[in-house]
């Protein structure tokens, strides 16, 4: 019997089921407060709720989890989908925050990368653009 058939019978797979996007991420940060001031001040999310070692942040389609942890600092794979990565960087450098890298044409259209006050990499790409190599 196939899993998840629960007749026993056969059953034909197609698309169902399949991932169809990234629902949400945890980020790793070792100031909850400090960390979601950040995400909620400079990066423009909303404060969904906390419960014990986790805050829940949303803009949009994007969700992250703030997640408290002793091991910070580390590259995320994070990409937020942005409108111009150029805005998106003149308007944080503002805020002070510090980039690790200016925008550049990548695999998935322009992108930057800059840090957050745990010294998470978070990387910004143009959401219009095309994943191509």
């Amino acid at each position: 019997m196939p899993i998840g058939d629960p007749h026993g019978g056969f059953f034909e797979y197609t698309e169902e089921g399949l991932p169809e996007c990234i629902f949400a991420c945890t980020i790793p940060v070792s100031d909850m407060d400090r960390s979601v001031r950040f995400y909620s001040d400079i990066l423009g999310m909303e404060l969904l709720g906390r419960d014990g070692s986790a805050a829940y942040m949303v803009r949009g389609s994007c969700r992250v989890i703030l997640k408290a942890s002793d091991s910070v600092g580390v590259d995320t794979g994070l990409f937020f989908g942005v409108d111009s990565p150029y805005n998106t960087r003149r308007r944080l450098i503002d805020e002070g925050v510090e980039f690790l890298r200016e925008p550049a044409r990548g695999p998935l259209g322009t992108e930057t990368s800059f840090l957050d006050p745990d010294g998470n990499v978070i990387h910004a790409t143009d959401v219009g653009a095309d994943f191509r190599m």
